[in-house]
């Protein structure tokens, strides 16, 4: 089924030059135009959660206007033609991700994503004296359900430091790789300090030494070519709300002999085969994961934000934000009394940064009243901070549709508001 109008698929980007026309691209969301305050809108919290192409929208109004129906429910045409376009998104996200859809659970986040491998897989396995590794650039997400499960097991928590620059320990994370270690769970990129981690060396290491591997991507699904059949992992954790597509929609996936291991933990429809009071027969993988109704028509906007992000494609996109990260960070610099927090190589197109006599909320407020939405607190990412020893920090995020203008505004409005402060 198609799920969106051909014109609209033909008016989506255009070569520039041998390249891609931005102007182009960035006139395909629609909310970029809109004025804040009586200001143009200057939209520089991407890492919370990107903005939606006319793509995406068009194909959810689409499908709730002519498709709509639950999956897997009814022979008739509608259940059919949902149930299609539901397991074809699954299909463009397997793509996306170079896996197979059979191993691709399609949830509503990374935060379920690692919910769902701490209760179905970790819970069921650790014991007292197994250790969880995590790292300490770790978003909330990928440490309260390692906690949880390592309270209800008496498991340990142990924590891989990190460099000044915002690099990861790789000497001491390796060291820290002991025989108790049972789980490794790490960011592939980290939501403050805009830090890539070498994941496929990570997961190389961990492999040999026995340790199951869960690898945040929920900031790297947007930014970066994923090969995760050739990352080496266990566990991959995405987004659907940070590239583009519907909230409410990410995926898991996982190794196949993993996820026929695990015992599912929700229950209800569609994740069986037969039920009886004297037992339940459940589905075969990824079926059995994805109790009830799921958000049809997120996951079909999210198969949408796949073809966009593919249409414009991802080194492309790669090299866009890399070029606009450049920018932005030669325009904070200049600002006296800034501080950049991340400044690893080949960072993606995060910037952190405090002004010195400035607290944090209060330059977000006031560049909100200048029109510009960048994020202002600790990010899910307390014990980060701690490490740095602030209490908060400002975030600017950078997506491939900002502009070096938005960049030069931004800048130019956090010089203004600092003087209001003093």
């Amino acid at each position: 089924m198609s799920t969106l109008p051909a014109a609209v698929h033909d008016a989506a980007l255009g070569n520039h030059e041998g390249g891609v026309d931005w102007n182009r691209v960035r006139a395909d969301f629609p909310l970029l135009m809109r004025e804040v305050h009586g200001k143009p809108l200057v939209y520089l919290d991407n890492a919370n959660t990107g903005q939606k192409p006319l793509q995406v929208i068009a194909s959810q109004d689409e499908f709730y206007r002519r498709h709509n129906a639950n999956v897997s429910r009814a022979v008739h045409a509608l259940g059919t033609e949902a149930t299609e376009a539901y397991e074809a998104a699954r299909g463009k996200l397997a793509r996306f991700l170079n896996v197979r859809p059979e191993e691709l659970v399609l949830c509503s986040g990374t935060t379920f994503a690692i919910n769902l491998v701490a209760y179905s897989w970790a819970l069921p396995r650790l014991k007292a004296g197994d250790v969880i590794l995590v790292s300490r650039m770790e978003h909330h997400a990928n440490i309260v359900p390692w906690q949880l499960v390592a309270q209800r097991t008496g498991a340990t928590i142990r924590v891989a430091g990190i460099l000044p620059d915002g690099q990861l320990d790789l000497d001491a994370l390796y060291k820290a790789m002991t025989g108790e270690v049972k789980l490794l769970a790490v960011a592939h990129v980290s939501n403050v300090l805009g830090t890539v981690n070498p994941v496929r060396e990570i997961c190389r290491e961990a492999r040999r030494r026995g340790i199951t591997t869960v690898v945040d991507g929920s900031q790297a699904a947007p930014h970066l070519k994923l090969d995760v059949a050739a990352m080496g992992c266990d566990f991959y954790a995405i987004t659907g709300h940070k590239m583009c597509g519907p909230t409410g929609t990410g995926a898991l996936w996982a190794r196949r002999d993993l996820l026929e291991s695990m015992p599912p933990f929700i229950g209800g429809g569609e994740m069986i085969k037969e039920v009886s009071f004297d037992g339940t027969v459940f589905n075969d993988p990824p079926h059995k994961f994805e109790a009830g109704t799921p958000n049809i028509a997120g996951f079909v906007g999210l198969g949408a934000a796949v073809d966009y992000l593919e249409s414009v494609g991802m080194d492309a996109i790669a090299a866009r934000e890399s070029e606009l990260l450049a920018h932005a960070t030669e325009a904070l610099q200049a600002i006296p009394g800034l501080r950049i927090f991340g400044t690893a190589p080949g960072k993606a197109a995060v910037i952190s940064f405090l002004v010195e006599g400035a607290h944090a909320h209060d330059l977000a407020t006031l560049l909100d009243l200048e029109g510009v939405a960048v994020r202002s607190g600790q990010h899910c990412a307390h014990p980060l901070l701690q490490f740095f020893g602030v209490a908060a920090t400002l975030r600017a995020s950078l997506a491939f549709y900002n502009t070096h203008d938005e960049i030069d505004r931004f800048a130019a409005a956090l010089v203004k508001v600092r003087r209001l402060l003093g």
